[in-house]
């Protein structure tokens, strides 16, 4: 909450009020809404009334809004769209408790008296009649912006500032379109992604135990003598997971950091773990979730010290794969060994039978789980799908300029972890009811109408599919022909497209792109808040623990639909700075020739460019162009504060032209 809003809640004298908060406090007391209460000391505060709530507003997709609890004794308010009375997806408002609809503690808004959008990100610019304009950078339009004993007509044209929407005055100077270096503050800012953490968040992170020490911990389940190891990029720095399979039992353990072990309810770090929801990832650098503190040293499963973990233990049936048994419950591990994706992909590539040492244990047991974890892929894909997704990695320099583009494609070891997550994501779900009960990683099936138009532009290319049982045989169907037709990727990137998105619930639908009936995020407590919540929900059934498996049920409807908003505002924030990152590539390649595959047609066409710089998605007037059409396209416009690159056609291709190119 505000400061303002913690201090109506709690009481405070009118001396203690901010000037800035002064027409706040006299309209709740217009309203009402607050009252002078006598304490136990004799002194008299300001506090709300009984009937009233301040909090942060969180709107649901159905227009409905959840006004957040503070205190575990409270439930969040549903507010209707008709009581929102103009109040926006996270302000801070004061609602007032009305009747409860069917039961459901229900709230109508009537005062924001903190927004959640406080400013615009807006650059100084000259149009072709010499006109100076502030312009909106994420709209292009214009907008309103003044700063005190300045002129902005003073600043270099392209200043990037930061500008309050209450009276236009300039908050700070980010810096100018000119310089690379901006592309970082404009991405965060725009989808309200946090780098520094608060002081009180770093002071708390610093006064956690440094190590562990098992004697401090008698109740947890020694697992130290087991030969864990974990397998990521090469490039990480935190370290969610460690596995471990013993071939004797056939039972596969997942360790995961115990990061609830030191994120407590309502402290400084989880309420700020809760407003950012995820990790953000750009080319050059991470925007944790939890300060570097806790996130790269004692929550992270380094080797060759001791950690706290919360282990899901896994019995394999030998014959069907299938889970005989599923354990969760509090360990100490000590990781053996760090592997990267490199490394394991070269030893499965080429075994090496002269290793010796822990190494050489631990892929004694480890062959053999990739050996598994292929079965357990295969057996998937009856039910599940296998899209060929691409993911495009960028390389930036120490400018901050674009260098190079990778494409990551899924690889044995990727594949080898992933199974062993998912077993343990299952298996996290599959303890609850799916009844409001816990928070779950849901992907509804498709809509019908969507899967109508994708057919429909399938038609336009010539791809037909004329015998079909349910929506997974429909897909299946579409796969196996683009695969014959050679557009195999081409064709999965539409049907994802066409699928609604995988979001987080309290109720179970299951997943239909993985084919699960049962599922959620269990494995990334250190980069996503929503492991952190089902760590905790676990624990309160471990425990037994009636009180505290309320109070989290009691507010998790909004919950999910809070982390779920908060994961698209984080990949939004990456998609901007990628885009923003391949607008100034184009801009030093105006007037060239690229070799391109249209990928939507229409009148405002897109292709992806084919050269060095992969995965670049271009604008063009789409007229003459049909959907996967070979062409080529030359640069013409790069329109960096908006990130969009425009280019106009020079020829079709045949598709023998482009294979020769």
């Amino acid at each position: 909450m505000s400061p303002f809003a913690i201090q109506i809640t709690n009481g405070c004298l009118i001396s203690d009020i901010e000037q800035e908060d002064q027409n706040s406090f006299q309209a709740l007391q217009q309203l009402s809404a607050i009252e002078e209460q006598t304490q136990d000391d004799g002194t008299r505060l300001w506090k709300l009334q009984s009937l009233y709530r301040a909090g942060r507003l969180y709107l649901g997709k159905d227009g409905r809004g959840y006004v957040e609890a503070e205190f575990k004794e409270q439930r969040d308010l549903l507010v209707e769209p008709d009581h929102l009375w103009g109040a926006k997806h996270g302000d801070v408002v004061v609602a007032k408790r009305v009747i409860a609809r069917r039961g459901r503690a229900s709230g109508v808004v009537k005062l924001v008296i903190t927004k959640a959008h406080l400013f615009t990100i807006a650059y100084t610019h000259r149009d072709e009649q010499d006109n100076f304009l502030i312009l909106n950078i994420r709209t292009g339009e214009p907008t309103h912006a003044v700063m005190k004993g300045m002129d902005l007509k003073a600043f270099k044209l392209g200043t990037v500032l930061k500008v309050d929407v209450n009276d236009d005055q300039v908050l700070e100077v980010f810096g100018h379109l000119a310089d690379p270096r901006v592309d970082e503050k404009i991405s965060l800012a725009l989808y309200e992604r946090e780098d520094a953490f608060p002081e009180p968040c770093i002071t708390d992170a610093l006064d956690v135990e440094r190590e562990v020490i098992k004697e401090d911990h008698p109740d947890r389940v020694d697992l130290t003598h087991l030969d864990f190891c974990t397998i990521d990029p090469v490039t990480a720095k935190d370290f969610d997971d460690a596995i471990y399979f013993d071939m004797e039992a056939h039972t596969l353990y997942v360790a995961i950091a115990d990061v609830s072990h030191y994120v407590p309810y309502f402290t400084n770090i989880d309420k700020e773990a809760k407003k950012r929801g995820f990790t953000t990832y750009l080319p050059h650098k991470s925007f944790p979730m939890l300060p570097r503190e806790l996130s790269e040293n004692i929550c992270s499963l380094k080797p060759k010290v001791d950690r706290l973990a919360f282990v899901a233990k896994i019995a394999l049936d030998r014959n069907t794969l299938s889970p005989l048994k599923e354990e969760f419950f509090e360990a100490i591990i000590h990781s053996k060994h760090r592997f990267n994706y490199e490394n394991i992909d070269t030893i499965l590539e080429n075994p090496i039978t002269d290793l010796t040492g822990v190494v050489a244990q631990i892929l004694t047991w480890l062959l053999p789980l990739q050996k598994i974890t292929v079965r357990l892929h295969e057996e998937r894909l009856k039910n599940g799908f296998d899209f060929r997704s691409e993911e495009t990695r960028l390389s930036i320099n120490a400018e901050h300029l674009l260098t190079n583009t990778t494409i990551e494609t899924g690889t044995p070891s990727h594949s080898l972890i992933e199974e062993c997550m998912l077993l343990a994501n299952q298996a996290s779900a599959k303890r609850f009811t799916g009844e409001g009960d816990s928070i779950f990683r849901i992907h509804e099936p498709p809509q019908l109408a969507k899967i109508e138009a994708l057919l429909t532009e399938l038609a336009a290319i010539g791809l037909y599919v004329e015998e079909y049982e349910d929506s997974p045989g429909l897909i299946r169907s579409i796969q196996k022909e683009a695969q014959k037709m050679g557009l195999a990727s081409e064709v999965d990137s539409m049907v994802i497209k066409s699928l609604r998105r995988a979001a987080y619930a309290a109720t179970n639908v299951g997943h239909f792109g993985l084919g699960f009936s049962h599922y959620s995020h269990f494995t990334s407590p250190i980069r996503r808040y929503s492991d952190l919540i089902l760590h905790r929900l676990i624990k309160t059934q471990l425990r037994e623990d009636e009180e505290e498996a309320s109070y989290l049920l009691r507010n998790i409807e909004p919950l999910c639909a809070r982390v779920s908003e908060l994961e698209r505002e984080a990949t939004k924030a990456e998609w901007d700075f990628r885009d923003r990152k391949f607008a100034r590539w184009a801009a030093e390649h105006l007037e060239e020739v690229f070799e391109a595959e249209i990928i939507e047609a229409g009148e405002s066409a897109k292709a992806v460019l084919h050269g060095d710089i992969k995965g670049i998605t271009v604008h063009l007037k789409g007229d003459d162009v049909m959907l996967f059409d070979k062409v080529k396209v030359k640069i013409n416009e790069a329109n960096i504060p908006q990130a969009i690159i425009m280019v106009e056609l020079v020829e079709k291709l045949s598709k023998d032209e482009m294979e020769l190119v």
